[in-house]
C-alpha cells in the first residue's frame, strides 16, 4: 500500500471521527436537554469550573451577552450555578452543580474509560506515536480555524 493511499485512509478516517464526535455530542446534547452550545459551554465548566463568566465567554468563542444566555439555561437546568468571586465581588463565577457531575459521570466518563481500554493495546513508543499525531492535527486544525476565521 502506498503512502498517498495510506494517507487517505488517515483522511477518511478523520472526516468519520469527527462525525462520530458530532454524533456523539448531539445525542448527549438531546439527552441533557440542551442545545451544542450549552453542551460546550457545560464541557468547559466540567473541565475548567470555576471560572468567570468572561472567561467562559473567551474559551467559547462567544459574546458576553451570548455567553450569559448559554449560563441561564444551564442555571435552568440545574447544570450550573453562579458565584461571586470572593477575590473580586465583581467577578461571577460559574461552576457545575452535583447533577452536572452526575451527567459527567453517567455520559462521559466511560467514554474516557474505553478509549483508556482501547489505547493499553499500544506501548509506550506507539503511543508517543498517536500523541505526536493529535498534537499536530490539532495543530493543523488550530491553524485552519485561523485562516478561516481571518479578514
Amino acid at each position: 500500500m502506498s503512502k498517498d493511499s495510506v494517507i487517505q485512509q488517515i483522511a477518511t478516517l478523520l472526516r468519520q471521527l469527527q462525525q462520530s464526535f458530532d454524533a456523539f455530542d448531539e445525542a448527549a446534547a438531546t439527552r441533557l436537554g440542551l442545545n451544542r452550545t450549552d453542551l460546550r459551554c457545560l464541557d468547559i465548566v466540567l473541565g475548567d469550573g470555576p471560572l468567570p463568566a468572561g472567561q467562559l465567554s473567551a474559551a467559547l468563542k462567544l459574546s458576553p451577552a451570548a455567553t450569559t444566555t448559554a449560563i441561564d439555561r444551564l442555571e435552568r437546568a440545574g447544570l450550573v450555578s453562579r458565584t461571586r468571586d470572593p477575590g473580586n465581588r465583581r467577578v461571577v463565577l460559574v461552576a457545575p452543580t452535583e447533577a452536572a457531575r452526575t451527567a459527567e459521570t453517567e455520559l462521559f466518563t466511560p467514554v474516557g474509560l474505553a478509549g483508556a481500554r482501547a489505547l493499553a493495546r499500544y506501548d509506550h513508543d506507539q503511543l508517543a506515536v498517536i500523541l505526536d499525531f493529535l498534537q499536530t492535527a490539532l495543530q493543523v486544525q488550530e491553524e485552519q480555524i485561523a485562516r478561516v476565521t481571518e479578514p
